[in-house]
């Protein structure tokens, strides 16, 4: 039976960026799942904290070429509100950056990620699907669809929103759905986006746009992510590209003049999800098997990295102790380093989400004096900001160096 100190479940961004930062810190480590590199219009936006994780471990280099700037994010309110609304405008020189994050494709990310995983040492990556898992004393024993077994002396839970691993482990959820669809594409439009990701507030949700980079035949692109109710959804379903990107062009005002799709769309179901734990007996869960709520703010993928992060340091410290890395002891310092982040984010992406779908009168308000705020006092927006793309969470700011 093969052996390895770390066994991750779940090959996407957020599994293999965890594999990798835990190779790099010196834990042997084992990544396993299949590669999901489908398009389906599917982008991510990674934020200034983002980028430092990727820097420290040593691959953004590796990833750069992939990304878009991101250097501004403005907020156009069109819900037909009775209380007037201003346009936000969160600029990356508000903060002195050049820059608040970068948009890349997911497909393109995973599969750049697995690339730098296949050759780095301490790591063995596995597209096999996992079919059973147990726990011993002192280890894991995997079991995969092909036979092939692996003890662990930890396993990382990183397989999405029906996690096998969390379901094994027994661990609780809360969940709840909204009545939208996120419709997801890759758009080319005849205007520069000028480094600015723009997203329209509607009475459905928001409708957002983000850089994208050019490519031949495409100049000018950015992704799309539109919120709309689930009838609207089912109707856009059956439009040809030609009038499926009509409607996109009229739903954003033109503002990059004529719009076509540039790739397959998707269509996903919005849904919010809690754990009740994020840790148990040799077990810790990241990423969207710990969390999950519509892609509002983009905040996402950002939130799965932190958890990357903060797991790390969590296990560096309990192995300069001298501890066992998958004792419950040694990992409750992890769930607890990440609840607050956790729960602020999914809360105020459930707040800003149905705040947008209320016509109520004193909601509109509320919205109304936040955006004056966030609009007129330059303190706030850069603390707004802050918070945003670079929260005071565990982010490593150099490479994690392996015990000797």
């Amino acid at each position: 039976m093969e052996e390895t100190d770390i066994l991750v479940v779940g090959t996407g961004a957020a599994g293999l960026a965890a594999a990798l930062a835990l190779a790099r810190a010196g834990f042997k480590v084992a990544a396993s799942g299949a590669l999901d590199t489908a398009s389906n219009g599917r982008t991510v936006a990674l934020f200034e904290g983002s980028l430092r994780f990727f820097r420290a471990l040593g691959i953004w280099p590796r990833l750069s070429d992939l990304a878009a700037k991101i250097e501004a994010i403005e907020m156009v309110d069109a819900t037909g509100s009775r209380v007037p609304i201003p346009k936000i405008v969160f600029s990356a020189a508000d903060v002195g950056l050049a820059a608040l994050g970068a948009n890349i494709e997911t497909d393109r990310l995973v599969g750049r990620l697995a690339e730098i995983a296949l050759k780095t040492p301490n790591l063995a990556l596995h597209s096999e699907l996992l079919s059973d898992i147990a726990g011993g004393d002192d280890h894991v024993c995997a079991t995969f669809a092909s036979g092939r077994r692996l003890r662990a002396k930890l396993v990382v839970g990183a397989d999405g929103q029906r996690s096998m691993v969390r379901a094994k482990a027994r661990i609780g959820t809360r969940r709840w759905s909204y009545p939208q669809v996120a419709l997801t594409a890759l758009t080319a439009h005849e205007k520069p986006h000028r480094n600015m990701s723009i997203e329209f507030h509607t009475r459905n949700g928001p409708c957002t746009l983000v850089p994208l980079l050019r490519r031949h035949g495409a100049e000018h692109r950015s992704s799309l992510v539109w919120l709309m109710t689930k009838q609207e959804a089912a109707r856009r379903r059956t439009l040809g590209a030609d009038a499926l990107a009509a409607e996109i062009t009229s739903e954003v005002d033109g503002i990059f003049g004529a719009m076509r799709l540039d790739a397959a769309c998707g269509f996903f179901p919005m849904m919010g999800m809690t754990v009740t734990r994020l840790v148990g007996r040799r077990l810790a869960l990241l990423g969207e098997a710990a969390h999950a709520f519509p892609p509002l703010a983009a905040q996402g993928l950002n939130l799965s990295l932190r958890d990357c992060a903060a797991l790390v340091a969590c296990l560096e410290a309990a192995r300069r102790r001298g501890q066992d890395i998958g004792a419950i002891e040694a990992l409750r310092p992890y769930g607890a380093a990440r609840q607050s982040d956790i729960a602020l984010r999914t809360s105020g992406v459930d707040v800003l989400n149905r705040s947008l779908l209320s016509d109520s009168l004193p909601v509109e308000v509320l919205r109304g004096l936040g955006s004056f705020a966030f609009a007129k006092i330059a303190p706030l927006r850069r603390a707004i900001i802050m918070e945003g793309i670079l929260p005071p969470q565990q982010v490593p700011t150099r490479p994690a160096r392996p015990a000797h």
